[in-house]
């Protein structure tokens, strides 16, 4: 089975920072303790509007030793210029709308104009693994890989935040989604909205190689500290790899 990485979003230690202005707390040392406490990698999303994630947060991140960092960013010509300066190991192009309180929904790549292609074709020509966000639907996995990305993201936002009993059904949508990636030589990555229990059943399906969580570990952060929200994240993919 392919190995599955945890990618911790640290977006909202920097939200609380900005709350007051300063320096405190630090995204970049709370990528560190993600870590040293099993993180496989970290992501932020430098948004437009700058809400959370600063552009020296972006630079100190990117010059992190160690640190795999997943750039999420919209497609746009200041984002894939900031990109192909701060070379991350991957991109994650998603859509982005300045009201938003969070990325709503996966990237219509069916309706995608040239200037998503020529974007992907740049950040991969220099080195950068570029993923695209989408949600779990054959024809936009197999639009991702004509576009020449190399891995998709699904969106586990609508599995993430439905009722229990409706989970099995959106779990094999995300499963056929992962399948269908696979078919196409994609990658395949998934995130948004999971939690530790939601997680488990993203972990089972074994064409996924990653999961990128912020929220709910910074949130949980708040009641057991950074470090022991990541270890119990770890503890929860075991778990739903088990299951397989």
């Amino acid at each position: 089975m392919t190995p599955l990485r945890l990618s911790v979003n640290v977006d909202h230690v920097a939200t609380l920072r900005n709350a007051r202005g300063g320096h405190f707390p630090d995204p970049v040392e709370a990528a560190r303790a993600c870590l040293a406490a099993g993180a496989d990698g970290i992501t932020i999303h430098l948004r437009e509007d700058r809400r959370h994630i600063r552009d020296t947060d972006a630079t100190r991140m990117a010059a992190e030793p160690g640190l795999r960092l997943n750039f999420e960013m919209a497609a746009t010509e200041e984002m894939v210029g900031i990109a192909l300066g701060l070379r991350p190991a991957a991109c994650c192009l998603v859509p982005e709308k300045r009201q938003e309180l969070t990325t709503e929904g996966g990237l219509d790549l069916l309706r995608a104009g040239p200037d998503l292609g020529a974007a992907i074709r740049r950040l991969a020509g220099a080195g950068i693994e570029v993923s695209v966000f989408v949600e779990p639907d054959a024809a936009q996995i197999a639009a991702a890989a004509r576009l020449g990305a190399q891995a998709v993201e699904l969106h586990t936002g609508t599995y993430a935040e439905a009722a229990p009993q409706a989970r099995p059904a959106l779990l094999a949508r995300l499963r056929a989604g992962a399948e269908a990636a696979a078919a196409h030589g994609l990658a395949c990555h998934a995130g948004h909205g999971l939690d530790v229990t939601t997680v488990e059943g993203i972990a089972a399906i074994p064409q996924i190689s990653e999961v990128s969580i912020g929220y709910f570990l910074v949130g949980a952060a708040v009641f057991e500290g950074l470090p022991a929200a990541v270890r119990r994240m770890r503890e929860a993919i075991a778990r739903g790899r088990a299951q397989h």
